[in-house]
């Protein structure tokens, strides 16, 4: 009988650890700034596991807390952003936890509050976190990973879900739900689950607006049922800051062992617009051949890539224990148009790409830093809309979904052969994606040869 040999473990490849890759290269502030445009942020607590007030501009007459309620009225241009995270309390407890935003109207008069743009969507089942390569064509929308994700690639093609009214009515003095929706953990393993959603809104009158947390009332047969406006109401007026609550955010002035937090208030900004040209021009000239640059995209408080320039949307109120701006500008629109300009005397070929470099405040090598290969960790997740015409004279609408890893160097999105003289005007368009960890730069390329020699 032969001997029963021991079973060996399969040898296993032993990673490739990150090697460190510096471009020298000129980091430019990003042109214009965000516009005035008010954002209800309801990031805080992420994860949410008691009943509770998430977000409340109410006054705070009446409130049993008085402190839950930020006393800051909404009217015209406004957007909502809401990104939480449910995660059942027990095996015992599976119940449905619901998100609900009611809109209130303290006038005498009836208030329109018209829906623009809206998506609303679950971790699971609707956009789970999926693997996918770091560049896909997205033109029918159908790529995303991520309830973020795919929120944000909705809007940014200006869709409004079919959940959602073109409009809602709100009588004097009188409350409406502008948002109902469970997110369930029954049937998951483990009980997670996440929702996201973003809201582009318009009133013709003042409104107060609250998001707020309730598990399921479950019915005499057992099944869930939808909280009503009355129980809401209740919720509203009865109800303290739903917990846990996050990491308190350090001072701003702090520079080491930085916190951050997670946003929960009012802020200012929902769109960063600009025209990227040269100081005093119209154009924007391309890089000299086998040279670049970048502009900060999200950058961020010690994370400003040496430019000075902090794109986190100031908050105009807060709670004490929640960010002191909205870092990240999670479904804030980023709208650039780069009008190139090939100044340099010889056709060039140029491409434009969205990279993710180690952050850092300074640049302390002298350029910007990547990992090759890049480090595991996901910082972007998110489709772009670029729109150019192409080496033919063609207009061209793309949609491509990135996924970018820390110290990704990113592929070319747009490669352009330009003749001397040519000028080609390039808009890039994407909302910053929830889930995702700033900053990032758009880089514009020259390379070392052209297709045109």
């Amino acid at each position: 009988m032969l001997p029963i040999l021991p079973i060996l473990p399969l040898a296993q490849a032993t990673p490739i650890p990150p090697q460190e890759v510096l471009q020298p290269q000129e980091v430019r502030p990003l042109p214009g700034k965000l516009d005035t445009v008010p954002v209800f942020n309801s990031n805080s607590p992420e994860l949410v596991q008691t009943e509770g007030i998430l977000l409340s501009t109410f006054p705070s007459e009446g409130k049993r807390v008085p402190t839950a309620h930020l006393n800051f009225p909404l009217q015209g241009r406004f957007d909502l952003f809401a990104h939480h995270v449910a995660k059942a309390p027990s095996l015992l407890n599976l119940r449905s936890l619901y998100l609900g935003v009611i809109l209130h109207n303290p006038n005498t008069q009836p208030v329109k509050v018209d829906i623009l743009q809206a998506a609303s969507y679950l971790s699971q089942p609707d956009a789970p976190f999926i693997e996918l390569p770091p560049l896909v064509e997205n033109l029918l929308g159908t790529i995303f990973a991520g309830p973020g994700d795919r929120v944000m690639n909705d809007v940014l093609r200006g869709e409004r879900q079919a959940i959602f009214p073109p409009q809602i009515v709100i009588p004097p003095q009188q409350s409406q739900m502008l948002l109902n929706l469970p997110i369930p953990v029954q049937s998951l393993d483990p009980p997670i689950n996440g929702r996201s959603t973003l809201i582009r809104l318009r009133s013709n009158g003042t409104v107060y607006a609250a998001s707020l947390a309730m598990y399921a009332p479950v019915n005499l047969d057992g099944s869930e049922r939808s909280p009503t406006l009355a129980e809401w109401q209740q919720l509203l007026d009865t109800g303290s800051l739903a917990e846990p609550r996050d990491r308190t955010p350090t001072p701003p002035e702090q520079t080491t062992q930085v916190i951050y937090g997670r946003v929960a208030g009012v802020a200012q900004g929902s769109q960063w617009q600009a025209q990227v040209v040269d100081p005093d021009a119209q154009y924007l000239n391309i890089p000299q051949r086998g040279q670049a640059f970048s502009y900060g995209l999200s950058t961020l408080n010690l994370g400003k890539l040496v430019t000075t320039q902090i794109q986190s949307a100031p908050l105009l109120v807060r709670y004490p224990d929640t960010a002191y701006r909205a870092h990240g500008n999670y479904g804030i629109e980023y709208s650039l148009s780069l009008p190139l300009n090939n100044n340099t005397g010889q056709s060039q070929t140029v491409t434009l790409s969205i990279q993710t470099p180690i952050k850092e405040d300074q640049l302390s090598k002298g350029g910007l830093r990547f990992f090759e290969p890049a480090a595991p960790q996901v910082f972007f997740r998110g489709t772009v809309r670029l729109r150019y015409n192409d080496d033919q004279g063609l207009p061209q609408t793309r949609y491509v979904h990135l996924v970018q890893k820390r110290g990704h160097q990113g592929e070319p999105l747009v490669v352009l052969n330009m003749k001397q003289g040519d000028r080609r005007l390039v808009q890039v368009d994407f909302l910053y994606p929830p889930d995702s960890t700033p900053p990032q730069v758009l880089t514009i390329r020259t390379l070392e040869s052209s297709s045109l020699d």
